[in-house]
């Protein structure tokens, strides 16, 4: 009795000692923010209103396809199952951490034989045991601490590869649907080429024109089919590539074409500041200086004891009949103090090991920090910019397409040869081309703006 008495004075003691805990407690870094974007005059302050987190960023293209596509990334993309699988196991590793701060309980049953050439003795043994080490100076709670930051980090890490793969398959549907607009484009103009070859035809037999004139035809028909040739493989890549990215073979999944590209939305720009809540890679390397800081303390705790409270009984005997009696029990019941006295610097060495990892995870937060604006002012420069060059464009288009009707009528009156009228629609071709290809291009960058800003707006309002 007077054991179990000293056992629970230990573990009391062990209890009241275990609220101290080594190592400085976590702050987050300071990081260097702005206070607004450079490039965002013109562009709107985000509202709560504006898209609610439980709307998908990427219904602002209003594209039902896509909606679909997206849906099916979420369920079979593989890169995504390998992200979620890393949760998991980060999320497992803080409950063996936990499990360090309860007592552990053993069970024993076996049967030994020894001896010599003269004697040969058997035992019989059943025992139970207990033993719990006191987390005095916080060990095991700033393992909990490093393991519960990692976990966390790792879900965040998921939620950045899923931006990723949603951003990555919305910008090769948009330029998928680029091409679309491309070949239609192309099957009209080659109609239009066509027509013009008849032309030129019908005026070589009456003697109007050279032959020149329609070896320039025929010549600027088969170039224009030569290109919408082109475009066949160019679309064939991007399907391959949005097949693989919703888990699928390229030869399993087909996008049908749609009469138009999906409009420029409205996006709205938050304040630099929101980025550290919102971006899933300032989120994970956040918490991994988390994780460093709390293996700072785990390291500083080696240079204290630890302490050890443990019990076990049972019964010895050497033969079974007589194996469970009280002449044969035994007990043991006591608390030990365990520590390095000396290790030639190998705990001063871990503690700065400690250090210097944390050091460098603030280092990566504040850079993934600084990455994340520079991102979002090139997205919003380029965006400024792509707006101010497609008006130009359309003017050029407008002014080309002008010169084609000058030059073609001027070609019916018989004032100039076939090669004028040939350059003039190349020319309005080009133009057109060239403006849907920024049209693309503008699209392909609202969606790096949407993933640089972290995939959706939300603002809490003073009201919630």
């Amino acid at each position: 009795m007077k054991q179990i008495v000293k056992f629970s004075v230990f573990a009391l003691a062990g209890i009241v000692l275990s609220g101290c805990v080594l190592g400085p407690d976590y702050q987050r870094p300071e990081a260097s923010v702005p206070v607004e974007f450079r490039h965002a005059p013109g562009w709107k302050v985000a509202q709560p209103a504006d898209l609610p987190r439980s709307v998908a960023w990427w219904a602002l293209y209003q594209d039902v396809q896509l909606a679909d596509l997206l849906k099916q990334l979420e369920v079979s993309n593989q890169n995504l199952r390998e992200a979620e699988a890393a949760w998991r196991e980060a999320r497992a590793l803080v409950g063996g951490s936990r499990s360090a701060l309860y007592p552990k309980a053993t069970g024993q049953v076996g049967t030994t034989r020894s001896g010599n050439d003269i004697d040969v003795g058997k035992s019989n043994e059943v025992a139970l045991g207990l033993s719990w080490q006191l987390d005095i100076w916080g060990q095991v709670r700033r393992q909990v601490e490093s393991s519960q930051a990692s976990a966390q980090a790792s879900a965040a890490e998921w939620a950045g590869v899923r931006l990723s793969q949603q951003s990555e398959l919305v910008q090769n549907y948009l330029q998928l649907r680029v091409i679309d607009e491309q070949m239609r484009l192309l099957d009209a103009t080659i109609l239009a080429y066509q027509r013009s070859l008849n032309v030129t035809e019908n005026r070589y037999t009456a003697g109007l024109v050279t032959r020149a004139d329609v070896s320039q035809a025929l010549t600027q028909l088969k170039n224009t089919q030569a290109q919408r040739l082109d475009l066949d493989w160019q679309r064939a890549r991007y399907e391959h590539a949005l097949a693989l990215l919703v888990g699928s073979t390229p030869n399993a999944l087909q996008v049908s074409s749609v009469e138009t590209l999906p409009v420029l939305p409205l996006l709205p720009i938050d304040v630099p500041s929101s980025l550290l809540e919102r971006r899933p890679d300032i989120a994970a390397a956040e918490r991994r200086v988390m994780a460093a800081n709390a293996e700072i303390g785990v390291a500083e705790s080696a240079y204290f004891p630890d302490l050890t409270l443990s019990a076990s009984g049972g019964y010895r005997g050497s033969n079974l009949a007589d194996w469970i009696s009280m002449p044969n029990r035994f007990w043991s019941i006591g608390p030990q103090f365990a520590m390095t006295l000396f290790d030639a610097g190998l705990r001063r060495s871990q503690v700065e090991q400690a250090e210097a990892r944390y050091d460098q995870q603030v280092a990566r937060y504040r850079q993934a920090t600084l990455q994340a604006i520079g991102e979002v002012e090139d997205a919003l420069v380029q965006l400024n910019v792509l707006a101010q060059e497609i008006d130009v464009q359309r003017e050029a288009l407008a002014a080309s397409q002008e010169a084609l009707r000058l030059t073609e009528n001027q070609y019916a009156a018989g004032m100039v040869d076939y090669l004028a009228v040939s350059s003039a629609q190349t020319s309005a071709l080009n133009s057109e081309r060239t403006l849907l290809n920024l049209l693309g291009t503008q699209l392909t960058a609202s969606v790096q703006l949407i993933s640089a800003l972290g995939g959706g707006w939300q603002v809490e309002s003073s009201a919630q």
